[in-house]
């Protein structure tokens, strides 16, 4: 039951005043800025009286600095993360695929998703692939191989502001030096016109587009190969596959030779000894009994490879 008071308005809940009064409060708070943290502070004063003294000696405007962090706050959900005047309890694990064992990298299941998505791209690339073979000397299903293991053709998301990612972990992660290289090239690439702030867009760990390329490769080795001017590895084809041969020939692709070979191994050589930190010369990996599964002899005995 409900009765009236005076005005008419119910005893039962709000009165029509009410309810409209609180609707206009409820509006004006959710208007108001969110209320700056300690640490939203300390970012913004690093972020002033740190990082833009040194991005402004490289030649970073205050215009593209300004840009690039405006409304930009420290993320604290990315990994590998120390609050400031902190040191981490224990060494931190490795998040990145790549670095864990081989046999999970290469898993049947993934490799089987890369090759499949690779051959049937290969044909509708095939002008391109074949243009970046002729340039670079790289095969295009090797080209292909990499753009599906980094980003399953494109297909991965890329969710995060770069800058907010760079600048979190230059300010509070385990690898400061490393990131604030990395943020310091983030903003000259937008400097130089290469791609807009809001273009920069990045995986969890700073990556940028679908080669993956962190800013100091995107700066070396992205490559504006469909000729409108610039770079675009987020959204071009052809820029993203001529990049990922590229880099590969600034870190020592030789035209014609072939990037691995199928080998038998004796059962007295550890399978502790595969993974990129464990490279060989072939000649040492023929001493151990290595073997080419073809009868064939290995290649240039000096050169080092991965089991």
């Amino acid at each position: 039951m409900s009765g009236k008071t005076e005005g008419g308005a119910t005893e039962r809940g709000f009165s029509k005043f009410g309810f409209a009064f609180f609707l206009a409060a409820l509006a004006v708070l959710l208007t108001l800025p969110a209320r700056a943290t300690p640490i939203d502070n300390q970012f913004q004063a690093w972020l002033q009286n740190d990082l833009w003294p040194e991005a402004k000696a490289k030649g970073i405007s205050k215009k593209t600095f300004d840009a690039a962090f405006i409304g930009v706050k420290p993320n604290l959900k990315l990994p590998d993360l120390v609050m400031p005047g902190e040191k981490p309890a224990t060494p931190q694990k490795q998040h990145q695929a790549e670095f864990g064992p081989p046999a999970n990298y290469f898993a049947e299941k993934t490799i089987r998703a890369v090759t499949g998505g690779g051959r049937s791209r290969e044909s509708a690339n095939a002008r391109v692939l074949g243009l970046i073979e002729k340039r670079y000397g790289v095969p295009g299903e090797i080209v292909l191989a990499i753009w599906g293991r980094e980003t399953g053709f494109g297909a991965a998301k890329m969710p995060y502001d770069a800058f907010e990612v760079l600048g979190t972990k230059a300010f509070m992660s385990t690898k400061k030096d490393f990131f604030r290289t990395e943020v310091l090239a983030a903003l000259e690439i937008v400097e130089r016109g290469l791609a807009p702030v809001n273009a920069m867009k990045s995986s969890w760990a700073g990556a940028l587009g679908q080669p993956q390329f962190m800013p100091t490769s995107f700066l070396k080795h992205a490559v504006d190969f469909d000729g409108d001017g610039r770079p675009d590895i987020w959204n071009s084809t052809p820029d993203v596959l001529a990049s990922i041969a590229n880099y590969l020939v600034h870190y020592g692709w030789v035209r014609g030779r072939g990037w691995g070979t199928e080998v038998i191994a004796p059962a007295n050589v550890s399978c502790a000894l595969e993974g990129p930190d464990q490279g060989k010369k072939i000649s040492d990996w023929v001493a151990m009994g290595i073997r080419r599964v073809d009868g064939k002899a290995f290649p240039a005995s000096e050169l080092k490879a991965e089991g």
